[in-house]
Order: C-alpha cells, then structure tokens, then sequence
C-alpha cells in the first residue's frame, strides 16, 4: 500500500541512537553504528524518532511499504518486557516470595525474638527494568513505586512501604530513561489496586512520580495514587 514512513540518510546519521531510544514500536534499531528502519510494518508513520534526531537524517516519505501492524508490534513489546536478560542472569528471573517459617524452638521452649525484622518484600525482581510486565503477584496487589535510595534513608522502609505491597524500584537519572512505557502497561495487563510513590527530596526524584503520573494516564484506568518525600536525613517531608 502506499504510505506515508521514514525514510533514514545514512550520510547523516551520526549513529548517536536517539532515534532508536525515541521509536516506541521497536521499528529502528542499530546496525553496524547507524540507525536502520528494521520493520516497516513497525513503523507508524507519526514520527516519535524525528525530533530526536541531532543532525536530520530521519524526514517522511509516501511510498509502497506493508501496512502498520499494531498486533504485531503489541506483541512483540511484550515479548521483550519478559524475556529474560540476554546474559540469561539468574536475578532476572520472576518470582513471588513468602517468608520463611519460625523455626521451632527445642523441646517446647519460647521462641527468642528475631535478632533482626524480616524482610518484607513478596516479590522479585525489584528493578523497575527487570520487572516483568505480567506476573501473578501484581494481580490484586497494591504497587509501590519507590525511587532506590529512600530505602537506605528512611529506617524503617520495609515496615512502613513495602508490608503489603508488590515493590518496585528505580533511579530517573542513574538509569536514565522514562519509565512510563512499561509502568503503563503493568497497570494496563494487571489487576492493580493503588499505587504508592515514595521519592526523595532532591529534585531528580521528580522524575520518577512524572512517569508515574504518565503511566496512570496512558493506562487508562482510574487508581488512587500516592506520593511520599522523603529527606536526606531519613525523615518525611510530605505525604500527598
């Protein structure tokens, strides 16, 4: 059919990636250093990549080329989202977690308290990145989307956010990409409840509840939602 589709000079792409990165439906990829329209049956013809571009080497074109395959591109992001890291790394793997049983004490006796809390968390991985985006524990949980470092700021982290929740973690500008996209489609794909952010008090951790926000918005559905600040001295600034 003719269309209207990118069209990328590989004169002029510098091989920087961004367009790649910016292309939602997977339909550029690198090779051999420079941006290559991998499957135009991928390819919307809206154009997310060419703002990206720093030196103009993506512009449109209207020419025969197959249609655009929504299914297609639906499916093959959730393949991605739940594969398993290509080093096949064995902390990847999905899994629901219960806490150990207490150990009998000998011959009837009490049993000593613990010498330390147990660990609240009830699911793994915790990485945003490495989350799967369909897994049973999220179906009926409520989700709690935590910027890294406020477990080691706030004390008593895993007795105040993570009992009772499904955990995930990440850092907007360490990690630096825009965790929307496949927040969005773990609220969409599963039954969630209600989503809590906790976020520190410096400004990079904006970015984390701005993807947060995005993600409810793109979903489509309607959850409460909540936002805690914590300080860099382990206190809480503000619940929202």
């Amino acid at each position: 059919m003719l269309r209207k589709i990118i069209h990328i000079d590989a004169e002029k792409c510098n091989g920087c990636g961004a367009c790649a990165a910016a292309c939602h439906e997977g339909a550029i990829g690198m090779v051999d250093g420079k941006a290559v329209l991998l499957r135009e049956d991928y390819c919307d013809g809206l154009g997310d990549c060419l703002p990206a571009c720093p030196t103009g080497a993506i512009t449109f074109e209207e020419r025969e080329a197959p249609a655009y395959d929504a299914a297609a591109v639906e499916a093959a992001k959730k393949q991605k989202a739940e594969e398993p890291l290509p080093c096949g790394c064995p902390g990847s793997q999905s899994r629901a977690l219960t806490p150990p049983p207490a150990a009998p004490a000998p011959h009837g006796a009490p049993v000593p308290p613990q010498s330390a809390p147990a660990s609240e968390l009830r699911q793994w991985p915790v990485q945003i990145k490495l989350a799967p985006v369909r897994a049973p524990y999220f179906d009926g949980a409520k989700l709690l989307i935590a910027a890294d470092c406020t477990a080691y700021a706030f004390a008593g982290f895993h007795r105040r956010f993570v009992r009772g929740h499904i955990t995930l973690v990440g850092c907007p500008k360490l990690d630096d990409t825009d965790y929307s996209e496949k927040l969005a489609e773990i609220l969409r794909q599963n039954d969630i409840r209600s989503v809590s952010v906790v976020r520190m008090e410096v400004p990079c951790c904006g970015g984390i509840v701005a993807a947060v926000k995005k993600a409810l918005a793109a979903s489509g559905k309607q959850l409460p939602w909540s936002v805690t600040t914590i300080s860099v001295r382990g206190e809480i600034l503000e619940e929202l």
